[in-house]
């Protein structure tokens, strides 16, 4: 482990400059992650999770939350012992081709940006909380690359545009020339990220500054939040007056650990273009504490070593700090889950506006008959059975039931006896499942709300399949590291 001294001086190298007093700033290092696991107490408070999410900050991350528990926390995973906010998003997996989902390494945790743009710059209030991005949006509807901001006019200054601009995705390798923060609002493809990420991409997330003044959280948790005209710094909106501290979230993880490996890379809300990336904040720092560090720590080097009121601790007490995972989750592999993504997410690329559901039914029924049929092991279809839904015009909620059957291959063993020809019969169930959107005055939905899932049909289909009486098993895939070393450098510009 590094000493903070050391951690501090491999930080020193590429790290962006900010020349006026407008663009201070401080650079919150959490090197620790608290844990990766399918709660979310900011949008689905007291249940789990819809997706699993990876986490920093407060060792009092729980399921339900207040600004109270997490500052009671005897740990954060950051560096500035005063702050005990929680900080989270939606890890990267790689989905191997036999169906599995292996947690990417996040190289360093996390390293949460304090920029303070704008005038009259003030703490975020007590009770603080907002969500930034949109986990079910899958296409980008604006000019790409983006053109220079002084020509943003229109829609293109809309929150909708300025809000999908808010996402990066850095390719990286420290042996050429940086790419500048929020560049490519996309997860670049595999083959890409094998040929030119050499280093892993970083995923950056800017949060909006601009404050209704009034409210410290709202029923979509963004709401009562706007982004300046620039994205980061520019102008903000009528009724958006007031200026908090400017919050940019990144993570780096270590694609090139699966460099020529068959497979894709995934979000873990089903997203894989990146375009339905998020982030959380629920903030556990004292105002009048986080107010004065506003006013204090203007260093230009953005080195929290250099804020004269911070307390600091070193990378490994970092390390130590860990939430408890509730019960109903400890038995949920988050870091190599043998059916897809955890809880079952359904992977959707878009460019639709993707299904607010919570999980697909997976039946298992011709994966049975099929074992039984001579001791076989051969591939088999599985049937996907998801629920698709779609909104109402001029209506605050709707219901929508749809059947839709995926079949997708497994990988199969090598055979290693002679085969033999033998008749498979195959189930396949057909489920109904009823689903209640909440949308909101702007068309986008908030909330879901959904029932159980309700046989509506089945039927079987005989075929005959070649099946062997003897085969060798599938090996699992193991956590690939291709003697490829990774720091955690941050050669990016603000602009």
């Amino acid at each position: 482990m590094h000493s903070l001294s050391q951690f501090v001086a491999s930080l020193l190298a590429g790290v962006a400059v900010f020349s006026s007093p407008t663009d201070a700033f401080w650079r919150l290092p959490c090197r620790g992650r608290t844990g990766v696991a399918r709660m979310d107490p900011l949008v689905d408070p007291g249940m789990i999770a819809y997706h699993a999410h990876a986490v920093e900050g407060s060792g009092n991350f729980a399921l339900s939350v207040t600004e109270d528990s997490l500052r009671a926390s005897n740990c954060t995973s950051c560096a500035v012992l005063q702050d005990r906010s929680a900080y989270w998003a939606p890890p990267l997996y790689f989905l191997h081709t036999n169906g599995s989902a292996e947690l990417v390494e996040q190289v360093g945790g996390m390293l949460v940006y304090y920029l303070l743009y704008g005038e009259n710059v003030t703490a975020f209030p007590e009770g603080f909380r907002m969500l930034a991005g949109d986990t079910y949006q899958r296409n980008f509807t604006w000019p790409i690359p983006d053109p220079p901001k002084s020509d943003w006019t229109g829609a293109q200054l809309s929150q909708k545009a300025l809000q999908q601009k808010a996402l990066g995705f850095n390719c990286l390798n420290y042996a050429v020339a940086a790419e500048p923060s929020l560049y490519r609002h996309f997860l670049p493809n595999k083959t890409f990220i094998d040929e030119q990420c050499v280093d892993g991409v970083r995923f950056e997330l800017m949060f909006p500054s601009c404050w209704n003044g009034k409210d410290v959280d709202s029923p979509d948790h963004k709401s009562h939040m706007a982004y300046p005209t620039l994205v980061m710094d520019g102008d903000c909106p009528e009724g958006y007056e007031s200026r908090l501290v400017s919050m940019f979230f990144e993570t780096i993880w270590n694609t090139y650990a699966f460099k020529d490996v068959e497979g894709e890379f995934v979000i873990a809300n089903g997203d894989p273009t990146g375009y339905g990336y998020h982030g959380d904040f629920i903030t556990g720092w004292e105002p009048d504490f986080l107010q004065e560090a506003v006013e204090t720590c203007t260093n230009a080097t953005g080195m929290v070593v250099d804020c004269p009121i911070f307390d600091l601790q070193d990378e490994d007490a970092q390390e130590q700090c860990k939430f408890e995972v509730p019960e109903a989750l400890q038995d949920e592999n988050v870091y190599m889950h043998a059916n897809g993504l955890p809880g079952n997410i359904l992977i959707e690329p878009g460019p639709a506006y993707a299904s607010p559901v919570r999980y697909v039914g997976v039946s298992t029924a011709s994966a049975s008959a099929a074992a039984a049929a001579a001791d076989s092991t051969s591939s088999v279809a599985v049937d996907i059975i998801s629920s698709t839904s779609a909104a109402a015009v001029d209506l605050i909620s709707s219901t929508a039931v749809a059947a839709v059957s995926e079949v997708r291959q497994l990988e199969s063993a090598t055979p290693t006896m002679t085969s033999y020809e033998t008749t498979v019969t195959q189930e396949i169930i057909y489920i109904e499942q009823e689903i209640v959107v909440y949308i909101n005055d702007e068309g986008v939905p908030t909330e879901t709300e959904t029932a159980g899932l309700q046989t509506v049909s089945s039927t079987y289909t005989t075929t005959t399949q070649v099946v062997y009486s003897t085969v060798s098993e599938a090996s699992q895939p193991v956590k690939r590291n291709l003697g490829h070393s990774h720091g955690h450098k941050h050669g990016h510009f603000f602009h």
